[in-house]
């Protein structure tokens, strides 16, 4: 981990700090793109990643921002029913254009607009989560209540029944 952090881990360190929280932006001695990959070299469990993914609606084509527990995959018919509108999962170009930040680095907070947010109930179950910082070897931590506070997010479950962790 080092002192010295990219242009977009910055923007999320800022972010942070402008949301009043203590939370630090570490960037890892190696790549945290995926859940598995961010939980081996934090060392903590994967439900306790909190992976941002950008979803488009298609009644709209504005962005969805969900930010889902490590091992859960997203339902898009659930979301969907949520939302009272279908969503898909957005291209690379989308999301950048979305958030300001490329896919496997996607932060739940510090984007260019504001974005409509679900957060998944099953990271409530932590004290601590983990969330990429801008790039994907960049994360920091937060209680995931904090977090719902800090971007406005709604709790909802994200995951069918048989596949959330």
């Amino acid at each position: 981990m080092t002192a010295t952090l990219p242009d977009s881990a910055r923007r999320v360190q800022q972010a942070l700090a402008g949301a009043g929280l203590p939370a630090r932006v570490v960037q890892l001695p190696r790549s945290a793109r995926t859940a598995s990959d961010a939980a081996a070299a934090i060392g903590c469990r994967i439900e306790q990643i909190a992976k941002s993914l950008v979803f488009r609606r298609a009644d709209s084509g504005e962005p969805v921002l969900v930010v889902a527990s490590g091992p859960n995959r997203v339902d898009e018919r659930l979301v969907s029913s949520r939302l009272d509108a279908a969503i898909a999962k957005a291209d690379a170009g989308f999301v950048r254009s979305a958030t300001g930040f490329a896919i496997g680095g996607v932060p739940p907070l510090g984007h260019d607009r504001p974005l409509e947010t679900l957060v998944d109930e099953d990271l409530l179950r932590f004290d601590t989560v983990w969330a990429a910082a801008g790039t994907p070897d960049a994360v920091f931590s937060i209680d995931p209540r904090e977090l719902v506070r800090v971007i406005g997010g709604r709790v909802l479950a994200v995951a069918a029944p048989g596949e959330r962790s």
